[in-house]
């Protein structure tokens, strides 16, 4: 009797042990990155998002393009959505600005005119972009049309004016970097169905590293003038791991000079 109560015994402390030890359901441990030399987690690399919300940070059904002559090669593949919660919190005359937009996108759009792309949208259109550390600053390189940005990750700074890509200021909260992103200019949107912004947006960005090879970038969005309330954009990013991987240059104002210049043209002088 006295053997079978201590087994028993036994065996309940084992399975106790056993609990201790595993993580709860859906409770994985928390990975942390390698270091940089002064002990930072390294978010060195190129990334890339794989997403549809560079079409529209909203979910949204497949649709024809604004191109009928492209056939399929322009139409709106489908998206779950970015935003948590679903939907942008505009004030109801920003709504109808957002509509307005999008019916005018192929003259509005900053991207067909080769504009550099603004913050969040830079981070998720289809382009590889790379981060670079160093002990001061952190740079983010952007494929498309050349963009850079230059995040000081000393005391805080002011910018001088409004910019296409804002002025950076970061700090390390743990494993996350935290951007924050101010002085950005009205010209740029969130994506290619128009929803936009005016030039008070504050951005605050976090990229925590997830793995080796991922990123979890989130990104909140501020401006009293334009949004009922904050609202928050999240999703993955990708090292870009394939042999020699690089950013290729992709200035393309060329492929663009009819829009961006057409209007200069001198017209031929009427009879």
């Amino acid at each position: 009797m006295k053997t079978r109560v201590r087994t028993s015994l036994l065996a309940a402390l084992a399975g106790c042990l056993i609990v201790a030890t595993v993580p709860a359901a859906g409770q994985a441990p928390a990975y942390r990155a390698p270091r940089t030399a002064d002990a930072k987690p390294n978010l060195n690399g190129i990334w890339q998002a794989v997403t549809e919300a560079n079409w529209d940070v909203e979910g949204h059904s497949a649709s024809q393009g604004p191109l009928t002559a492209l056939g399929a090669a322009y139409s709106v593949p489908p998206g779950l959505g970015v935003v948590e919660g679903g939907q942008i919190p505009y004030l109801p005359a920003m709504a109808a600005k957002k509509k307005e937009n999008f019916a005018n996108r192929l003259k509005l759009d900053g991207e067909l005119k080769c504009y550099m792309p603004g913050v969040p949208r830079a981070n998720y259109m289809p382009y590889p972009f790379q981060i670079v550390q160093s002990t001061k600053n952190i740079m983010l390189v952007y494929e498309f049309a050349g963009a850079v940005r230059v995040v000081n990750m000393d005391k805080a700074t002011e910018a001088p004016a409004n910019s296409w890509m804002g002025w950076s200021n970061g700090k390390w909260d743990g494993e996350t970097l935290v951007i924050d992103v101010t002085s950005q200019n009205d010209q740029t949107w969130f994506d290619r169905a128009g929803n936009f912004h005016g030039d008070e947006l504050h951005v605050v960005e976090r990229y925590t590293a997830r793995s080796a090879d991922t990123i979890n970038y989130e990104a909140t969005m501020e401006e009293p003038k334009v949004f009922s309330k904050p609202w928050k954009i999240s999703l993955p990013l990708y090292r870009r791991v394939e042999k020699n991987a690089q950013l290729m240059e992709y200035k393309c104002v060329e492929f663009a000079e009819e829009l961006l210049y057409g209007h200069l043209r001198k017209q031929p002088a009427g009879k």
